[in-house]
């Protein structure tokens, strides 16, 4: 299993001051992250893309290039790139770019979003939410395949038989699809034969299971092998000493951040003993000593047989020394036993159908 972190860089005030972090100490604070994450031996790292006063990332591929240039062997990807709203000649030249640059470590993660500030951002109407997304992924793959590209569609101006440059060094350019739990959109990856990043932030994971098999079932249906019909679980994490510690310190700025979006989404507010429920083994949360997210990693692995997982620690206004201590412990501590134990359990599978 491949072990990887991801953020939207988010800039919620400190609970205990009302004062947030300045955009430049964040963005600096971020390069830091990925750095670390590099050295630890962790296996990604993902930036997600927000147009909102309480995140500093707008572009995702131009903060990954900043982390190519400081970082050796982790891979680089965007979590979510919200293509709907984007240009897909321009998303694809992006990642080609970063691909040249990385050295071949570039991916791109596409999803609808799950807000919508950059619909009227870019003049793009919300009533084509959905054939938004499509039109444009469908265009996105072709750029990817073939560098001269005829295509037209509804939403966007056609192209005739141009030719899009720079070419990434990967041969195809990775697209993952990202989604919130809804089957069409499962459907519509496992059909297209892409890598499915499934955001579990809340809930039982287990109730997840059924989506993933309904995506890797459209997958074989549609003829694809079993190898490209790749899963990634997404979660809202943090690793301390002992759980304890985990619990005290992430709370503060979990609470903020969850507590205003439910505000605009019409949640109820989240309390502490929701949040312990979400820390227990069937809850969604990976909060906790290094043991504790093992366990939790490897039981979620009996649900969905996933190929990553991704961790979102630096949630809000978590002190950045917190996160680069979770960092560390989740690459040094974490990601041996993981790695370790899945190779057991590969060897075990593979001498019972010998």
């Amino acid at each position: 299993m491949e072990l990887g972190i991801y953020t939207f860089a988010g800039m919620s005030p400190d609970p205990a001051t009302g004062v947030a972090i300045s955009a430049h100490r964040r963005m600096q604070n971020l390069i830091e992250e990925m750095e670390l994450a590099d050295q630890v031996g962790l296996d990604v790292f993902g930036i997600g893309e927000h147009h909102r006063p309480d995140f500093v990332i707008s572009t995702p591929a131009v903060v990954l290039a900043a982390g190519a240039a400081r970082t050796r062997n982790i891979r680089l990807t965007s979590a979510v790139t919200v293509l709907s709203s984007d240009d897909p000649v321009r998303v694809f030249q992006e990642y080609a770019t970063l691909d040249l640059i990385s050295s071949g470590r570039a991916e791109i993660m596409a999803g609808r979003g799950s807000f919508i500030e950059s619909f009227p951002l870019f003049g793009y109407d919300l009533n084509d939410y959905d054939e938004l997304f499509a039109e444009k992924l469908d265009l996105l793959l072709k750029l990817r395949a073939s560098e001269h590209v005829t295509w037209s569609g509804k939403l966007r101006a056609p192209l005739n038989n141009l030719g899009v440059y720079p070419r990434p060094l990967q041969d195809p350019l990775p697209v993952w699809i990202a989604v919130g739990g809804t089957p069409a959109s499962v459907i519509r990856a496992g059909t297209l034969g892409l890598p499915l990043a499934v955001a579990i932030i809340g809930g039982e994971p287990h109730r997840f299971a059924p989506l993933v098999e309904l995506y890797r079932e459209a997958g074989a249906k549609a003829g694809h092998a079993p190898e490209k019909l790749k899963v990634s679980i997404n979660s809202h994490g943090y690793v301390a000493e002992n759980s304890q510690a985990a619990s005290d310190e992430y709370w503060p700025s979990y609470e903020v951040v969850m507590n205003k979006i439910g505000r605009e989404r019409g949640w109820p507010p989240s309390n502490r003993g929701q949040y312990e429920a979400g820390r227990t083994m069937r809850g969604a949360l990976l909060v906790g000593s290094p043991q504790e997210v093992i366990d939790k990693i490897m039981l979620q692995h009996t649900y969905f047989k996933h190929d990553r997982f991704m961790l979102q620690i630096d949630l809000g206004s978590l002190p950045h020394a917190n996160t680069l201590k979770a960092i560390e412990l989740y690459g040094t501590k974490v990601a041996p036993v993981i790695r370790q134990e899945l190779g057991g359990v590969a060897k075990a599978e593979a001498a019972a159908t010998a």
